[in-house]
């Protein structure tokens, strides 16, 4: 039952506002900049992550910044006194709208879309953080998006601009380790609890958090500090767990440099799984079918202290996040969430000296994932890690979390959006919002 204190007068004004605002007559500000003009930026979601996003776009124009946690936010409030404060993205872009050229989305998952595509409706460039979405079809609705609305977009996974790793990427293609079929990833995550419960004790609201809002689109239940300000992360109606919160990171190199898109099957083992939190261990398999002159490949994904064979890598010991791919010429050995590897061959970089750069690259790649969305904004090059790469690469990650939940080998149809062999799983597939919150 909701016990949240709050009056059916003050339901009812939340409720038009949250209809007005998903329904008022969208007007687009300056698309497209010159490349020396400033962008005047929004950040939605400000303290943690957020913090950091918008640190890396101060050198544009920070113009409002939305959160409704004022204690988890309040570095970032201090920090641009000068920007606008809200605690309703959906206010802050009907009153400031006009003025706003692009957003930044640091929410907890289950905000990432409902924020990202209102933004994007308005007309507003988006950077999102990773996973992108909560859901899978969240996922293919930012990308859908993205297109229709001509906007400029980036999802938060900085290692894609690695220039380590962009260069692995461009060996890859040139055939460095042959036609790759296996790829074992695996992350240190999670790092807060899961395979837990719902906490039973309600304290009360603290005064710096408006709850409500903090909720969003999830279905209401009381607050609890087991959500706020971190570990919302491994519980489903909020977060996507282990794989969620890293396979961005940590598969990105296998899904940039061999095309990776949409898996045929995936198959999860867990731990315990309940309705409230993602297991605390998995071990989830996708298969993914051949790609023109590519070969089938198989990518198994490890979380919760669980880890591939040290024989892949000839014994050595495996840190806590890695990737290893299998080529039948050579395997490449990443031991980190993204750059520098080695070749189990004992080939060295420098012997592929001959083969041309063909990415773009720019330094401190961290700050520059920002930059290179930035530099699209203002009329250049798309940003690499854009919504038609990562959307497609967040809908297949998320999967593994709907065969985590329906416990079942899953026959997939990207074209469908449809789990073909196991329908109750669909379930998984979409998000259910709460009512005043329909987009």
């Amino acid at each position: 039952m909701n016990t949240y204190p709050i009056t059916r007068r003050q339901f009812v004004k939340k409720s038009a506002l949250a209809t007005s605002a998903l329904t008022l007559p969208f007007i687009a500000t300056r698309n497209v900049l010159g490349a020396n003009e400033k962008l005047n930026i929004a950040g939605i979601g400000v303290g943690g992550k957020g913090a950091s996003d918008i640190g890396n776009v101060d050198h544009e124009n920070i113009v409002a910044l939305c959160d409704v946690d004022e204690a988890n936010a309040s570095a970032t409030f201090k920090k641009y006194p000068h920007a606008k404060r809200f605690k309703d993205f959906r206010v802050m872009l009907e009153k400031e709208g006009k003025g706003i050229d692009a957003v930044t989305v640091s929410t907890p998952d289950h905000m990432h879309a409902p924020a990202s595509l209102l933004a994007m409706k308005m007309g507003k460039h988006v950077y999102c953080q990773k996973p992108l979405t909560r859901t899978v079809s969240e996922a293919r609705q930012m990308a859908e998006a993205a297109r229709r609305h001509k906007v400029a977009t980036q999802m938060g996974n900085q290692g894609h601009c690695n220039p380590e790793t962009r260069r692995l990427v461009e060996l890859i293609q040139a055939g460095a380790l042959g036609q790759v079929s296996e790829v074992h990833v695996w992350t240190d995550r999670p790092i807060w609890p899961q395979g837990i419960d719902r906490p039973k004790e309600q304290p009360p609201v603290p005064a710096t958090l408006d709850w409500e809002l903090w909720l969003g689109v999830a279905p209401w239940r009381p607050y609890h500090k087991a959500y706020v300000p971190f570990s919302w992360r491994g519980f489903w109606d909020f977060g996507t767990g282990a794989l969620g919160d890293m396979a961005c990171h940590n598969m990105d190199l296998p899904f940039f440099s061999l095309g990776l898109r949409d898996p045929s099957s995936v198959e999860a083992r867990s731990s315990a799984v309940n309705n409230e939190t993602a297991p605390s261990w998995s071990i989830i398999t996708y298969e993914f079918s051949a790609r023109g002159g590519s070969s089938p490949v198989k990518l198994i994904w490890y979380d919760g202290g669980k880890k591939p064979s040290r024989d892949l890598v000839k014994g050595r010991e495996l840190p806590g996040n890695g990737v290893v791919m299998i080529g039948d010429k050579d395997t490449l050995y990443v031991p980190s969430y993204w750059g520098g590897g080695s070749f189990l061959s004992g080939a060295k970089m420098d012997d592929f000296k001959s083969i041309p750069q063909t990415l773009p690259r720019l330094p401190e790649f961290e700050k520059n994932h920002h930059q290179e969305w930035l530099n699209a904004c203002k009329g250049g090059s798309k940003a690499l890690s854009n919504f038609d790469y990562s959307g497609p690469m967040a809908e297949a990650v998320l999967l593994g979390n709907v065969a985590l939940r329906a416990g079942r080998k899953l026959e997939w149809s990207a074209k469908e959006l449809k789990v073909t062999n196991v329908l109750e799983a669909n379930q998984y597939v979409r998000a259910q919002y709460r009512n005043g919150w329909e987009t």
